[in-house]
């Protein structure tokens, strides 16, 4: 039997809506620390403001990077992923661009999702790329799941929840 408190701690406290106000990222995070969830997930731009909000508490900051569609080009995610860890971002969801891995371009999918694990990896912050599933076929989830076995994200996960 899991407790409430271990199943908080694998949990992560989402406020990615684009309307989204100061009061309710200062609400993310005091319930994020009340319920000791394990991080909060916001857009990038919203990482620096969470982090001072949750102090020394340790719930982590997540930044959604390329979210909720996944289609900036790659040197724009590189750079918003930076711009999020130097922010102090705990952990990089990003979106795995759809369109190039529905055109077939195997590549430049994988070059996306080597340049930004990459970073992620030199800062020692945990990756998570999405590959959100609901619009993937089988196929292309497999070619996906392939790369993610070489280029080694910290985790995989099949949906931003907005698809």
């Amino acid at each position: 039997m899991i407790s409430r408190t271990q199943l908080a701690k694998m949990m992560d406290h989402s406020l990615l809506k684009a309307y989204a106000s100061p009061l309710d990222f200062e609400k993310c995070c005091s319930d994020a620390i009340k319920n000791g969830f394990m991080m909060v997930a916001v857009n990038s731009c919203q990482v620096k403001q969470c982090k001072r909000l949750l102090g020394d508490s340790p719930v982590r900051v997540g930044a959604a990077i390329g979210f909720p569609s996944g289609q900036s080009p790659i040197n724009v995610k590189v750079f918003e992923t930076l711009i999020a860890i130097l922010d102090g971002a705990d952990e990089i969801d990003y979106v795995l661009n759809i369109t190039e891995l529905k055109a077939g371009n195997l590549a430049y999918v994988k070059d996306e999702m080597e340049q930004i694990i990459s970073l992620c990896h030199q800062y020692k912050v945990t990756s998570k790329v999405i590959f959100e599933n609901c619009y993937l076929t089988k196929e292309e989830i497999k070619a996906a799941a392939q790369i993610a076995s070489e280029v080694q994200p910290d985790y995989v996960k099949t949906s931003t929840g907005f698809g």
